[in-house]
């Protein structure tokens, strides 16, 4: 594992050793290893939205589709609803 040493405001230290003293996190970089992953999520979520509305229109989402989409996932081998 690598390391970084990273300056922090008075202010922003204090706030990551309070989430640190509350217990939500046994350390301090436990917790900036929280945030980097899920600042790496939130930037995942957003290329995928952004591919997704660049990309060409589909058929509409209807109640047919989402029923057609659960009968799927019901006779699916791992969905281990089959009957």
């Amino acid at each position: 594992m690598g390391t970084m040493n990273i300056s922090l405001p008075e202010t922003l230290k204090s706030f990551v050793d309070q989430q640190v003293s509350q217990g939500r996190y046994s350390t301090s970089s436990e917790y900036l290893r929280e945030l980097i992953r899920k600042d790496q999520d939130r930037l995942r979520l957003r290329d995928l939205l952004l591919s997704g509305g660049a990309s060409a229109s589909g058929a509409p989402a209807n109640a047919s589709y989402f029923e057609s989409l659960r009968d799927r996932v019901r006779k699916s081998p791992k969905s281990g609803a089959q009957e």
